[in-house]
């Protein structure tokens, strides 16, 4: 039955089941995973031959409470090969991809269970269940449905093949891209090539270039096609190089190259699709989502490409002017985030890099983040300096309700490092659930340059907000209190789950919070109000850009899933030129967020046909911020109000009816339309 030293095999015995980071080896992920396929193929086995009619207790929740050594190893593997892999995690990866997709396929196409599961949901009407029972029933046997359980023998076959060979090519993706980014880091040894730079930016270049043994200073690339340090570089040239290595990630024809590995991701779910009856992948994806179609996807994301690009024509203007007055070139994409600074300060008094010595990391995490979770929701937060993370960056916090009662562990792991993909995510390491009894334990990542030994963490604005973001899926997590582990936390549906983590990007001004974290770190003077208030007027500054950026990378995740089986692509490069300028967002200056050879959300990151969803759930997102705002902001009676019906219920209830519980309707459009400035 295994190595009994694997920490893995028993429950852990620390607080809240915090996995065993100190004693865990990888074989130790190997062996559990393993051997926790082969126990829940056993409880699968006993559901499907049960001699019992089929009922809700002993097909419905028998499988939600299967699989109990999987639910304990595999989020705490999937963090690792994410946030602090190696060559033996990486292999590993390689390894129990394609093995896990034939498990879970194994069990979704059962044609037994799948049985049981259409008898109960065909007499779902008799059956008496709660309302989370119900829609439970209900989602499962649309699931397998989507996930072809019935399907014929033959295609079955196929499409369990299908499923394990694109595992191996995300896999494959995700691991390439990383090398990549790693190496095209832009490696500077000529001091003045940091002009424009503050101290801490050059202290931190500094850092990540002794951290790989190189002399002089290393600019490490962040996931999107935009890179800080554009803002701030006054040297044109190496601000070209800084973009042309950020847009060169997994198309040099390198090792690393993603092409292939892409068209055959896309070729393959395109086959799949087909398989399942849909004519391409995005409509097989969006049948299981609030959207219900790429039409309805295409035709939100057209309503807001021209007001979009409108704003990105008056956008450049100013910008050409600007360029101009200085005795600049004619911009190019390179030069737009240094242009827009000029620019906004010029307009607005306001200059975002004299705003990182008000954002010291640990003054916005627990005198913002926490401080504005104790407002809504009474939480509070305990360092645990005791509880040892995975990595030693790692910070673990023990949250409270505020009578003292638990509620979970917060992780925070801020720092990039070359084990770590690029981007910022939240993770669930043990999901809540009264069925198992558990409480959550979550974790946030980001990707902050780390400074040299002795020095603070300035973030940028940037970064400030992702962090109150990606808090916003962790309190998603901490806060739902579900039945059933399938219903957890962010368990819902893909154009959902980025509300909550929106709507909290909402406290990073409120000046209920604001004035608590906003503290200079050398002076202890609080940011200045006009300042505060300048910040809040720019809000829509440069909004074309930022909204243009982000529907080219939407439209092209939508023109590469759907192409049909029978199409083939050859040219990567031609095929997202072509498909920007059909959406009619093909502009030079503005390059998508995510190109496709670097675009890991839909690749590798489970976001395929589904990047649409940041804006899809920001319609409602949006109309909830002018909710709060008009309702007096963080208060007590607010936060509980939104913690009842949009935090707690989890995956447990349909989003729609969440969202009309709080707002007493349907959302509407126009208070997106004048968050991004298109009113």
């Amino acid at each position: 039955m295994g190595d009994a030293s694997n920490p893995f095999l028993e429950p852990s015995t620390l607080p809240y089941g915090l996995p065993l980071f100190a004693l865990l080896r990888p074989e130790h992920y190997r062996d559990a995973i393993v051997q926790g396929m082969h126990e829940q193929r056993a409880e699968v086995e006993a559901i499907a031959d049960d001699p019992a009619p089929p009922s809700f207790d002993n097909t419905i929740v028998a499988l939600e409470r299967s699989g109990e050594l999987l639910r304990r190893v595999l989020p705490v593997f999937e963090n690792a090969s994410s946030a602090d892999t190696d060559e033996a995690i990486d292999a590993l990866d390689a390894e129990l991809a394609p093995l896990l997709a034939a498990h879970h396929d194994a069990i979704r196409l059962d044609p037994r269970l799948f049985a049981r599961i259409g008898l109960l949901h065909g007499m779902r009407e008799e059956l008496g269940l709660d309302p989370d029972q119900a829609y439970l029933l209900e989602r499962v046997h649309r699931e397998a449905v989507l996930a072809g359980a019935a399907l014929d023998p033959e295609a079955r076959e196929r499409l369990a093949a299908l499923n394990a060979e694109l595992s191996t090519l995300t896999t494959a993706f995700q691991q390439h891209l990383l090398a990549d980014t790693n190496d095209l880091a832009l490696h500077l040894v000529d001091e003045s090539e940091l002009a424009g730079l503050d101290a801490g930016a050059r202290s931190t270049a500094r850092e990540a270039a002794r951290t790989r043994g190189l002399d002089g200073w290393l600019l490490t690339l962040v996931l999107p096609t935009g890179q800080p340090a554009l803002a701030a570089l006054a040297r044109s040239d190496v601000r070209d190089r800084l973009l042309e290595a950020s847009r060169s990630r997994g198309c040099r024809g390198a090792e690393h190259d993603t092409r292939q590995i892409l068209l055959d991701i896309v070729r393959l779910r395109a086959e799949r699709a087909r398989l399942l009856g849909f004519p391409n992948h995005a409509a097989a994806v969006t049948a299981g989502e609030t959207s219900g179609s790429p039409e309805a996807v295409t035709g939100l994301l057209a309503e807001l490409t021209a007001p979009a690009m409108r704003n990105v024509a008056r956008e450049r203007d100013v910008l050409a002017s600007r360029a101009s007055a200085i005795g600049a070139r004619e911009p190019v994409a390179a030069d737009w985030s240094f242009l827009a600074e000029q620019v906004r300060a010029e307009q607005h008094d306001l200059d975002l890099a004299e705003l990182r010595p008000y954002l010291e990391l640990d003054r916005v995490l627990v005198d913002g983040v926490f401080h504005a979770a104790h407002l809504l929701y009474g939480l509070r937060f305990t360092a645990r300096a005791d509880l040892v993370g995975y990595h030693p960056d790692t910070r673990v916090f023990e949250v409270f309700e505020e009578d003292g009662m638990p509620v979970g562990l917060y992780l925070f792991d801020p720092y990039t490092r070359d084990s770590k993909r690029g981007g910022a995510w939240m993770s669930a390491l043990v999901s809540q659930s009264e069925l198992t009894g558990d409480l959550a334990v979550v974790v946030n990542n980001m990707n902050i340059p780390k400074p040299a030994a002795g020095e603070p963490t300035l973030l940028t604005f940037d970064e400030a907000e992702t962090l109150f973001h990606e808090f916003g899926h962790a309190l998603h997590g901490l806060l739902a209190r579900v039945r059933y582990p399938s219903q957890a936390g962010t368990n819902v549906y893909r154009d959902f789950v980025e509300l909550p983590s929106q709507v909290n990007e909402l406290w990073l001004l409120r000046p209920e919070v604001v004035e608590r974290f906003a503290v200079h770190h050398e002076t202890g003077e609080r940011m200045p109000q006009q300042v505060v208030d300048r910040l809040t007027a720019a809000r829509g500054f440069n909004a074309g850009f930022d909204l243009v950026e982000y529907l080219a990378a939407a439209a092209l995740d939508q023109a590469w899933h759907r192409i049909g089986a029978g199409d083939r692509v050859a040219d990567v490069a031609a095929f997202e030129r072509s498909s920007l300028v059909a959406s009619g967002l093909d502009d030079p200056l503005v390059p998508p967020r995510y190109s496709t050879t670097y675009f890991a959300h839909v690749f590798a990151g489970g976001y395929d046909a589904g990047y649409y969803s940041y804006i899809w759930s920001e319609v409602p997102g949006a109309d909830i911020m002018e909710w709060f705002e008009q309702h007096g902001g963080a208060t007590r009676a607010n936060g509980a109000r939104y913690r009842r019906e949009i935090l707690n219920p989890g995956g447990s209830r349909d989003p729609g009816e969440s969202i009309r519980a709080l707002l007493g309707r349907d959302p509407s459009i126009e208070p997106l339309l004048r968050r991004r400035g298109l009113a």
